[in-house]
């Protein structure tokens, strides 16, 4: 059984900006930051993880060369492959996954590109669930005061109930290619891949994510980040 990770890496990034890219159109993935691509620290935690025997990113073609070089320049040997992008994530992740000549029972794990500072303990902790179990969902457990609300508050939620979900999410390649399949014929576009695995009926095992590995899709963000690699 091999571990294969698909980093979906092919959107815009409009609301980030980084020191050394003053230009918010350069998508976030590939905005330096201490010399290094942001995406270049993400793939770095996969290359160095014992588990993860492939990686394949999903981009737009347009930004080939300068992950090749960003993989050359790393030395990220584990990066076997770069795929188009599609319209959506989930296009894109699907992409990916008709490519990656896995067989049945081979785990697949799915990361955001700009989620650049997954720590590895909560990296192989899901790997290791999802080989006993089958799914691996990393998620953070909410600890404020949540509401729903329009302008007013309308009811305060039951944090006790609530977690921020995040990646990687982990599956077996044909569950996660039969909910994929399954979403396409109907389709329906999940924000992301566990929404479209629970439609197949299936229990999403969770397990504890980290505050440090947070969506970087703000300039706030690309701050924050700067602070914690310097």
């Amino acid at each position: 059984m091999n571990t294969i990770a698909i980093i979906p890496a092919g959107g815009k990034g409009l609301r980030a900006g980084g020191a050394e890219n003053k230009s918010i159109a350069t998508p976030k993935q590939y905005l330096r930051i201490n010399g290094k691509e942001l995406i270049a620290y993400t793939l770095e935690t996969f290359q160095k993880n014992k588990l993860i025997d492939k990686i394949i990113i999903a981009a737009e073609p347009d930004y080939f060369d300068l992950l090749l070089r960003i993989v050359r320049k790393h030395k990220f040997s584990k990066v076997k492959l770069i795929v188009e992008g599609g319209e959506t994530r989930q296009h894109s992740v699907y992409n990916a996954l008709l490519s990656s000549q896995a067989e049945n029972n081979d785990l697949i794990v799915v990361h955001d590109a700009a989620r650049a500072l997954l720590p590895d303990a909560v990296l192989s902790d899901s790997i290791e669930v999802a080989k006993a179990k089958g799914n691996a969902l990393v998620c953070i457990k909410a600890k404020d005061t949540l509401i729903k609300a329009n302008k007013y508050v309308d009811e305060y939620l039951n944090r006790d109930e609530v977690y921020y979900v995040q990646t990687p999410q982990i599956f077996r390649y044909r569950e996660l290619l039969r909910a994929m399949n399954k979403a396409f014929r109907e389709n329906f576009f999940g924000t992301d891949e566990s929404m479209l695995v629970k439609k197949l009926g299936r229990k999403i095992n969770i397990v504890d994510g980290s505050v440090f590995n947070f969506k970087i899709t703000t300039k706030e963000d690309i701050k924050m980040f700067e602070k914690l690699v310097r």
